[in-house]
């Protein structure tokens, strides 16, 4: 028996009604499935999100000042993508795409829950969605429905706090989130700094904690496919560690701000490591690891100003390949090549098919706006798609301002909305980049080239009316003196 989906609207059904449909085809999931799935058992599925964390952040991205030897093997055993994106430039949009396989501007997720408004700015905040809509189909209820086991260990940040009935680890959640197991952790410690003498010599990020509860439902779910989601807290804000590795980190000569690398984050991105370690030594001791994927990710690019961010420009909050481009590394035993690097278009939003094909569940074109990676992963062909859009209609403390942004092929368009929205065309409101030989932005391109430049914008406008993006409009209180009040502090 084959899972049929057709008729099924996932943005708008019913969510009993939809992990009810799954149910009734789990049994020939692991039958029919998908051409390897006739051989081979549906894979276990590891996601590791990390918080923050930059590509230049991850050794085998070509930084020597970090130690990450477990994410290291992974590459080394795996694939690492040189062009995979975040959906969005902050945390909240980019883990709806991973939980729905939705751009966010679909979602209406667009900046980080619960935001901060800006009531003086040149333009009008859009009024967004601070949850996940109930109505989508998530990730777990996806996979959880084709007969996984299904865990979330760490940070969600996809509701606003206190509020029980859109979180995992609200009562009845986890089930109706499509989660058997969860623990939602709260946020960094911030009572201890990263000044001297303050460091803390606890788990100050959860990091231990989070994998302590990962790898117990590992163990308890070892005889039946499971999906563990482990999203850590490192190396979000505050930036703060034991004290004894960043004393190893300070004594590194590449450290210090003359040349881009910071101990204490050292000393966090190192923490993160070793619990990843953790996890992938469970997998190989409780004889796992040769039918189990695992990922690793990260939702956005570093904080501003804490590091230089080589070859990328940009950071956390922005649209620049800093803020966006991000680590991406995928360990399949027997079907990916070991130490293989790809280049292929991917991003946040293509988890939820890639991982609908590995369960065995069959997707109709057109429910996601994310592709399938799998073509890549086991035959390096190259995706169909070549285009990937954002859109950022916010204002943000460490951000450059609200923009959107479309690339296609080697060439990316940023639009900058506060000029944009003076007229169609302005000059200083859009820039161009030939990512391949300006990866780091800094030659715009949009004057030489006018025609690219007028048929990306085209392109990235027809998106955003096509999505349902929510678009800014003129601020009617604009006030130039105020114009960088955050509400929560006025």
């Amino acid at each position: 028996m084959v899972l049929v989906w057709e008729g099924i609207v996932m943005a708008r059904m019913n969510r009993r009604h939809f992990i009810g449909a799954l149910g009734a085809g789990a049994a020939g999931l692991a039958v029919a499935g998908t051409a390897w799935g006739k051989a081979r058992k549906q894979p276990n599925i590891v996601f590791i999100l990390a918080d923050d964390l930059g590509r230049h952040q991850v050794r085998c991205y070509g930084n020597p000042f970090y130690e990450t030897p477990n994410l290291d093997a992974i590459a080394a055993q795996g694939v690492k993508f040189s062009n995979a994106y975040a959906a969005c430039p902050v945390c909240s949009p980019t883990r709806a795409s991973i939980m729905t396989g939705k751009y966010p501007a679909r979602l209406h997720i667009t900046d980080y829950i619960p935001g901060n408004p800006y009531p003086y700015a040149k333009l009008k905040t859009p009024d967004w969605t601070k949850e996940l809509p109930p109505e989508e189909v998530t990730l777990a209820e996806m996979l959880k429905g084709a007969g996984y086991a299904t865990g979330h260990f760490g940070k969600w940040h996809l509701a606003r706090e206190n509020d029980a009935r859109y979180t995992p680890g609200g009562n009845g959640f986890p089930e109706t989130q499509g989660f058997d197991d969860v623990l939602v952790t709260a946020k960094p410690d911030s009572k201890e700094t990263a000044s001297a003498g303050a460091n803390p010599d606890y788990d100050a990020h959860h990091a231990r904690a989070i994998t302590d509860r990962a790898i117990a439902f590992i163990q308890s779910n070892k005889v039946r496919p499971f999906f563990c989601y482990i999203a850590h807290n490192l190396i979000h804000r505050p930036e703060m560690e034991y004290a004894p590795n960043i004393v190893k980190y300070a004594q590194k000569p590449e450290a210090g701000n003359e040349k881009g690398n910071n101990p204490v984050l050292g000393a966090m991105v190192e923490t993160l490591d070793s619990q990843i370690g953790r996890v992938l030594k469970a997998l190989e001791e409780l004889g796992l690891a040769d039918n189990t994927v695992v990922v690793f990710f990260s939702d956005n690019g570093d904080f501003y100003g804490r590091e230089r961010r080589q070859p990328f420009y940009g950071h956390k909050a922005d649209l620049y390949e800093g803020g966006i481009r991000m680590p991406l590394i995928i360990r399949w035993p027997g079907i990916v090549e070991a130490g293989s690097e790809s280049d292929a278009l991917a991003c946040s939003i293509d988890f939820f098919p890639t991982f609908a094909e590995w369960a065995g569940v069959p997707i109709p074109k057109g429910r996601l706006d994310g592709v399938s990676l799998i073509p890549v992963l086991r035959e390096g062909a190259r995706l169909e798609r070549d285009t990937l859009f954002w859109h950022y209609p916010h204002y943000h403390s460490i951000g450059v301002g609200p923009s959107g942004a479309i690339r296609k092929g080697k060439y990316k368009l940023i639009e900058w909305f506060e000029k944009s929205i003076e007229h169609p065309m302005p000059d200083d409101a859009l820039e161009l980049y030939d990512l391949e030989s300006d990866p780091g932005e800094q030659h715009n391109l949009a004057a030489i080239m006018p025609e690219k430049t007028r048929d990306l914008y085209t392109r990235l406008r027809a998106w955003r009316q096509w999505a349902g993006a929510q678009e800014m409009e003129r601020n009617p209180d604009y006030d130039p003196a105020r114009a960088s009040a955050i509400a929560s502090l006025i």
